[in-house]
């Protein structure tokens, strides 16, 4: 009897063992099976394209990407990209974005990648005006102005800071960066600009002296520097001695001569001397 205990027991355990290994085999194949992603299009550079280049299907391509991991403003065919310029450069394989796109009516080149409410200035420049020529596209820059003082009593010239943080558009012709920071040599370079300072750079470069102040391209704080005066940047700092004044002193009148009296009694006679009161 026991033996047969024994074997009911064995037996039972051998099947639970069985559906256990079974249970816990279909558990790791369902996870070693990969479930296929829903896929979806977009659209990426087929090479790298500079800003203002007109877009059309030979520069474009499309790739898969998950349906549920989607990129704002992604665009899902190249017909939705051609003869639309861009306003930033795009590497090879970048996503077309809608934020990189001019609309289709601004054409391309250059207008195309001013923003809506700005303006397009361009001033000459030489190597000095243009910092050695490091005034590239898309570095940043104050301009100064230095002009003649009008109205009031000093006269002379004066500098003030009228633009900071101003986006350089073009140097030149080229409105690409070089790729190795290489300085340009270029007679204008063109600003982005508000309508209010493209009237004040226009004064300025017409009326005075501009000179560009390069600046760190994260640096976006205002200093906003008091103006420099002529005046005072060549003023003395030693203190000027007051002139000496030479006062004539008027010397007294010389005191008149005593006049003296003879007196004689009886033999006696003596003289005596007397001055004016």
């Amino acid at each position: 009897m026991n033996r047969d205990r024994m074997l009911i027991g064995l037996g039972v355990a051998l099947l639970v063992a069985f559906l256990l290994s079974n249970f816990v085999y279909h558990k790791f194949q369902e996870a070693s099976v990969v479930k296929p992603v829903p896929m979806d299009k977009i659209v990426v550079a087929a090479r790298p394209i500079p800003l203002g280049t007109r877009l059309d299907s030979s520069m474009l391509r499309t790739i898969s990407w998950p349906i549920g991991q989607p990129v704002a403003g992604m665009c899902r065919r190249t017909q939705d990209c051609t003869n639309r310029a861009l306003i930033t450069p795009v590497a090879e394989n970048e996503p077309i974005l809608e934020s990189k796109l001019a609309p289709t009516a601004a054409g391309a080149g250059l207008a195309a990648v001013i923003p809506e409410g700005m303006r397009a200035m361009s001033v000459a420049v030489n190597d000095v005006v243009g910092v050695a020529g490091f005034v590239t596209p898309g570095t940043m820059v104050d301009v100064m102005v230095t002009g003649a003082m009008t109205g009031g009593s000093q006269g002379g010239q004066i500098t003030r800071t009228i633009l900071e943080d101003v986006r350089v558009l073009a140097a030149g012709q080229k409105v690409q960066q070089d790729q190795e920071g290489k300085p340009q040599t270029v007679p204008v370079i063109t600003l982005l600009v508000a309508p209010e300072d493209a009237a004040k750079l226009a004064m300025a470069s017409t009326q005075g002296k501009i000179q560009l102040a390069l600046r760190n391209t994260v640096d976006t704080s205002t200093a906003a520097p008091a103006p420099v005066l002529q005046s005072v940047l060549f003023a003395s700092d030693a203190p000027v001695a007051a002139p000496v004044r030479h006062v004539a002193v008027a010397k007294a009148p010389a005191a008149p001569a005593p006049y003296q009296v003879e007196i004689i009694t009886g033999s006696k006679r003596e003289t005596k001397s007397f001055t004016e009161q």
